[in-house]
């Protein structure tokens, strides 16, 4: 049986590991909405939607492919930047030459985070 030192120990960590959690979920929240947002302003939600197939594959059925492939980032910002042929079906994706740099970065990022 622990000690009252360590039951208390345990019970403050305990509780500032709940004062934290808001705060992170927040800045998570508000990292999603702004990728959320640049994936609506850039025209991604024409095809893509977070967890649903539209005439492309859901961020969350990319994000299972690519997990835990090497190079997946990489791999993910080629086809977000220049478009890939045949590797979901039929339909291509189109390049996307109105992005920003460093933005199919951003983008690669946030859609491989749907796999947690």
């Amino acid at each position: 049986m622990r000690d009252l030192g360590e039951k208390i120990a345990v019970l403050i960590a305990g509780l500032l590991v709940a004062l934290a959690a808001p705060s992170a979920i927040a800045q998570s929240s508000a990292n999603d909405q702004a990728m959320l947002k640049l994936a609506r302003d850039r025209n991604c939600m024409t095809c893509h939607a977070i967890d649903r197939t539209l005439l492309a594959p859901s961020y969350r059925d990319i994000a299972k492919r690519y997990a835990n492939k090497p190079g997946a980032a990489d791999d993910l910002v080629k086809s977000i930047s220049d478009g890939s042929r045949g590797a979901w079906g039929s339909i291509p994706m189109p390049a996307s030459p109105q992005l920003a740099p460093g933005e199919a970065e951003r983008l690669a990022s946030w859609i491989l985070g749907f796999t947690r």
